[in-house]
């Protein structure tokens, strides 16, 4: 993180952004979530289930320029069934900073690597140098709409002490995908080795809205 607060320019939302991307959808056990997916505190104890998710996003336009991202919700959180990234890398400075003001969303940055080739890609992303996640992901097939009125998301994220609400919507065409080879930094990342998504999809193109979110009393 830059030790300027003042580096880069306010991007305050809504958002629009538009791109292309890889979305794992998996079921994850309960004792999984508790040892290996490295919830903050607010989370503990507060798994419901429901789908998790890795997205690996290649985005052309945002209001802070393109940038790469990773990201894990690992399934629905608390009485009312919120979701929560507990995980996620992006390859913009400027989307870190802003991501952490706008929404509570926390982001760090790193370094990625996306090959694209015919009905494959191969995405490798680094911290510091260190590997976080290998991955290569093929796909094909006849292209099918998609959106989140099919799976919404209701994201609550608590940082430095603020706690928001926040309902991306998003909308895009997606081919059935197959993840080929998975390999994670288990200190670094949520350990997914091993672990098969119940659905792989390749998303392209793609855009998702992040409005203004809601701000909510920390014990809500």
């Amino acid at each position: 993180m830059p030790n300027s607060a003042n580096q880069f320019a306010p991007a305050p939302p809504p958002w629009t952004l538009h791109g292309e991307g890889i979305i794992l959808i998996y079921s994850f056990k309960k004792s999984w979530v508790k040892s290996k997916a490295n919830l903050p505190a607010e989370l503990q104890g507060q798994f419901k289930g429901g789908f998790g998710y890795v997205m690996l996003v290649d985005y052309s336009s945002s209001p802070v320029g393109p940038y790469h991202e990773l990201l894990f919700i690992p399934g629905q959180f608390g009485e009312k069934k919120f979701q929560s990234i507990t995980r996620i890398l992006v390859s913009s400075e400027a989307s870190t900073d802003q991501g952490r003001k706008n929404w509570g969303i926390p982001k760090e940055t790193a370094t990625f690597h996306w090959e694209k080739e015919s009905g494959k890609d191969h995405i490798r992303v680094e911290l510091e140098g260190k590997m976080i996640l290998d991955t290569e992901i093929s796909h094909g097939g006849i292209p099918f709409p998609i959106s989140t009125a099919l799976l919404p998301l209701r994201l609550k994220q608590t940082l430095d002490e603020k706690t928001y609400l926040t309902l991306p919507k998003g909308r895009g065409w997606g081919k059935l995908a197959r993840v080929k080879r998975m390999q994670v930094d288990p200190q670094l990342f949520p350990d997914l080795e091993g672990i098969q998504p119940l659905v792989a999809l390749k998303v392209n193109p793609f855009s998702i809205d992040f409005p203004v979110p809601t701000l909510l009393p920390n014990h809500e």
